[in-house]
């Protein structure tokens, strides 16, 4: 009986998604589940014959995917490799995928046979990463024996004590246990002598949040010594999560009556929480072409009332000079990296901007732009939603710009035609 390989994915248009090169591709859909003993000998000639990074790509790769019958030899024979450097960040996350197949004694062994030559620094360096490693995975009670156990090594740096109380509050919150996180963090006070760090407080803090215990929030908050834009922008974040609208506003009002900057996560905490924008951003077709337009939309929309006030305290912000540039030589917008409805308004923004300096008399810049990424990075490699919404909108603006022939992530125009555009009889704009 011929042997039954083990073909990963069977749509060939999903390699690409992975990352993963030729060579390990090719190594996947040869390894063979019913016969470990060829499958080690495939993985040993891979590993002798691949690069580094091949080798740790593919590895990285298996873990992804869970596969950890093939990810325990992979890593045992990337470990004997002249060119390996003991990585604990990669053990722990191969220790932390065995458990969750219930191969227990598998990754307690592997561990053990990690900790034989460890000086005391890199030991406790390991245990923090289980620690985390554990807790990604919600296993919970793995991650407080490894804090157990690590508590009771002599000799580690007191900086590791120090990492692993902050490895075990963040791996709590990852849980979703914030009130265990807080106690852990009292007692490092209380019997350690260390005072939880403002990214410990940011994580209790959004992790009640999270779970809509705004009281509990609150109180975190008055436990920080200051209060600042990635802070607010997590306290947003929360209130939106939970269509707390009015709490967004009262919070984005305060942000602007203690003077806070704005930032573009504001925009995004912010936008990406307003369900009649969200709706509306699904039929770019029919998106209202100024803020004016947008503002009419809003208050005519159930519920639209709520988010036009949100977008007022926005836009007094200055965010938009954080993402555009002026001079007489250009004048450009980059939304590349927004999300949509912060894309959607900036750029509403930046062509209001332009067309008001441009009647005020201002020398209009040689060249204007919009850059807004090719899609690279996207989910479906060279789909850019953020640079379709751009197309779209400039397309039923009558705009002139277009798609740069030398950066296709670019929409280019001149100034001179931009002018024209913004100012000229019968412009739409105008």
């Amino acid at each position: 009986m011929g042997s039954t390989t083990l073909q990963l994915f069977s749509p060939p248009a999903s390699w690409p998604r992975c990352g993963l090169g030729k060579p390990g591709r090719r190594l996947l859909t040869a390894l063979d589940l019913t016969d470990a003993a060829a499958s080690d000998r495939l993985i040993r000639k891979f590993v002798a014959s691949s690069s580094k990074h091949v080798a740790l790509e593919t590895l990285s790769h298996l873990l992804s995917h869970r596969l950890v019958s093939f990810a325990l030899p992979m890593y045992r024979r990337i470990s004997e490799a002249s060119w390996y450097k003991w990585n604990p960040r990669l053990l722990a996350e191969l220790a932390a995928s065995l458990e969750l197949e219930h191969r227990c004694e598998e990754s307690q062994s592997l561990i053990s046979d990690s900790l034989r030559n460890l000086p005391p620094r890199d030991l406790g360096i390991l245990y923090c990463e289980l620690i985390e490693s554990y807790a990604k995975n919600q296993l919970k009670q793995q991650a407080i024996d490894c804090f157990s156990r690590l508590k009771q090594i002599p000799s580690v740096p007191t900086s590791v004590h120090r990492q692993a109380h902050g490895a075990l509050i963040a791996g709590l919150c990852t849980l979703q246990l914030p009130e265990e996180a807080e106690r852990v963090a009292q007692s490092m006070v209380e019997n350690e002598g260390f005072r939880p760090t403002s990214f410990e407080l940011r994580a209790i803090l959004l992790c009640y949040g999270r779970l809509g215990l705004f009281g509990e929030m609150k109180r975190i908050i008055t436990q920080m010594k200051e209060f600042d834009t990635v802070t607010a922008n997590m306290v947003l974040s929360c209130y939106g999560h939970h269509q707390e609208l009015r709490q967004m506003l009262h919070c984005l009002q305060e942000m602007r009556h203690s003077q806070f900057d704005f930032s573009l996560r504001t925009y995004n905490s912010v936008l990406n929480h307003c369900p009649v924008i969200s709706s509306i951003l699904q039929y770019p077709r029919s998106l209202p072409l100024s803020t004016k337009e947008l503002f009419g939309r809003l208050d005519n929309t159930i519920g639209g009332e709520i988010e036009a006030l949100l977008i007022k305290e926005l836009i007094m912000s200055d965010v938009l000079a954080q993402t555009s540039h002026w001079s007489d030589s250009d004048a450009k917008l980059d939304v590349h990296g927004m999300h949509l409805g912060s894309a959607y308004l900036i750029l509403l923004q930046w062509v209001e901007e332009l067309k008001q300096r441009l009647s005020a008399g201002e020398p209009s810049p040689a060249e204007i732009s919009v850059v807004c990424g090719s899609g690279k990075n996207s989910c479906i490699t060279g789909e850019s939603p953020i640079k379709k919404l751009v197309s779209e909108l400039l397309f039923r603006m009558n705009s002139p710009l277009k798609i740069d022939r030398r950066n296709v992530g670019r929409f280019v125009a001149g100034g001179r035609a931009a002018k024209v555009w913004l100012l000229g009889r019968g412009s739409p704009l105008a």
